[in-house]
């Protein structure tokens, strides 16, 4: 497994840190994990559309310098595929056996800017629901792991 998660925001409470800290403990042993953190642009009150786009255009730049031309880029977002545990270990899976560096992608509380988009070689979804992204960081160290066991052919909880 070598696999980075790009994230707009900083997970700020404890709780959240502690929970990745424990999933990125757990996934160490079945190879590299990257969380790079970039910094979320701060928004109006009420901004316009305008300045929502310039928002998510700012921080789709900096996802974008930290993306090498030949990752496998994963977007979550509410668009994209739904998978269950079973088949994204096997998607994971066969990009690892493939040689390719994954990174997933987790924007901004505005989303993520089309160019990201358009990068990206697919796109996931937890679900139509909206979390905070805090919590959909914590579900994909989750997921991400559950996939390892199941690659591994490890018990784990269904």
């Amino acid at each position: 497994m070598n696999v980075t998660v790009i994230c707009v925001g900083k997970l700020k409470e404890r709780y959240w840190r502690e929970a990745a800290a424990e999933y990125e403990k757990r996934l160490s042993r079945y190879g590299k994990l990257e969380t790079v953190e970039l910094p979320d642009m701060p928004e109006p009150a009420k901004p316009s559309p305008a300045e929502e786009q310039k928002i998510r255009a700012v921080e789709g730049m900096a996802i974008l310098r930290k993306i090498r031309p030949d990752d496998f880029v994963i977007a979550l977002m509410i668009e994209g595929d739904e998978m269950d545990s079973v088949r994204l270990s096997r998607y994971l899976q066969s990009c690892y056996d493939a040689g390719k560096h994954v990174v997933f992608v987790i924007g901004g509380s505005l989303g993520l800017d089309p160019e990201v988009v358009r990068r990206a070689n697919g796109q996931l979804s937890f679900s139509p629901l909206t979390f905070p992204h805090q919590m959909a960081r914590i579900m994909l160290l989750e997921q991400i792991y559950r996939g390892c066991k199941i690659a591994a052919g490890e018990r784990y909880h269904k």
